[in-house]
């Protein structure tokens, strides 16, 4: 998989479609969940896509401290769903945590992971803080790195 790191305006029309798409297919579809994925923060965000043969199949957003939390964050982890047996979701977290750290000057990360995906992001050293919540009906927690 090859990853880029993309700021908002320097995203082609196509990059935009396939990763507005990406996010659809998974977190409104896949997921059977109705919320406003297009919320007004994509233009703030530093993108983090995973192509294989010209096609976006792994993509996360990344935000400076202070933006979402305390800490810079991690969001919109997403990977498509026929490519999830490939390791995508490891090497694009690697790729996100790099970012951060490069851009952003921070290894300090926080993220809203849904539950069923606690280990895997322990397997990036983030820890559950707090209580589960649920956020647009999925079952969420926080977490930091």
């Amino acid at each position: 998989m090859n990853i880029s790191i993309k700021k908002f305006n320097e995203l082609s029309l196509s990059e935009l479609y396939q990763i507005l798409q990406l996010r659809s297919e998974v977190f409104v579809v896949e997921q059977d969940c109705v919320y406003q994925d297009i919320d007004g923060k994509d233009d703030k965000a530093l993108h983090i896509i995973g192509e294989v043969n010209g096609e976006i199949v792994a993509y996360t957003r990344c935000f400076d401290k202070g933006f979402y939390f305390e800490e810079s964050a991690i969001g919109r982890v997403v990977v498509k769903d026929n490519q999830r047996k490939y390791g995508y979701g490891h090497q694009i977290m690697k790729a996100s945590i790099e970012a951060i750290k490069d851009h952003f000057g921070t290894e300090n990360i926080k993220l809203s992971a849904q539950q069923y995906l606690i280990k895997f992001y322990e397997s990036h050293g983030f820890t559950s803080i707090g209580e589960g919540y649920l956020e647009d009906g999925i079952p969420h927690i926080a977490m930091v790195k």
